[in-house]
């Protein structure tokens, strides 16, 4: 029993990610609707693809690999009284391991995999869309920081948020 306990926790140390994000989304920020709530992540040795579903639908499958994905999430604030009130916006994005700085618009979004996704009971309006309208750059602040900026338009869906401009810090494990 000993024996098991320490193989399961030197496969827990040694299954740590190389780095991990260490910022909290400022939510009085103009760009992060004040009627819900917006986080950043940045999830290392993975990859993403998008598949569609027997009705058309595109959704991610995030699997093992050697890249990083971005993962922008906006939640809004559900009613307490209604069941299906929830709603969700997420921005995906899929870089090389080692982030580098980048400046893309509209066809080259799809090099970084950006993804535009839309989740609620919102019959026929739901779902993962590539960005194909906008620009995204990512510019290195510092050793461990970068920018990111994105301004983009969805012609499938309507969308609320349409602009991320946020500084990350990466942190080593």
């Amino acid at each position: 029993m000993r024996n098991l306990f320490i193989v399961c926790a030197f496969l827990m140390i040694s299954c740590k990610s190389n780095y991990t994000v260490n910022q909290q989304i400022n939510q009085e920020a103009a760009i992060c609707p004040k009627n819900g709530i917006c986080s950043i992540e940045l999830i290392p040795n993975k990859t993403i693809v998008f598949k569609t579903d027997n009705i058309g639908i595109m959704y991610p499958v995030i699997s093992e690999g050697s890249k990083t994905i971005l993962k922008y999430t906006y939640k809004k604030n559900s009613h307490k009284n209604l069941q299906d009130s929830s709603y969700t916006e997420i921005i995906y994005a899929e870089f090389d391991a080692n982030i580098s700085p980048m400046e893309l618009s509209n066809e080259t979004l799809q090099n970084v995999k950006l993804y535009f996704g839309r989740l609620c009971y919102c019959k026929g309006e739901t779902g993962y869309f590539p960005i194909k309208n906008g620009k995204f750059k990512l510019t290195k602040v510092d050793k461990n920081s970068f920018k990111i900026d994105l301004d983009f338009t969805i012609s499938e869906v309507p969308q609320i948020i349409s602009k991320i401009s946020e500084t990350i810090s990466l942190k080593s494990n």
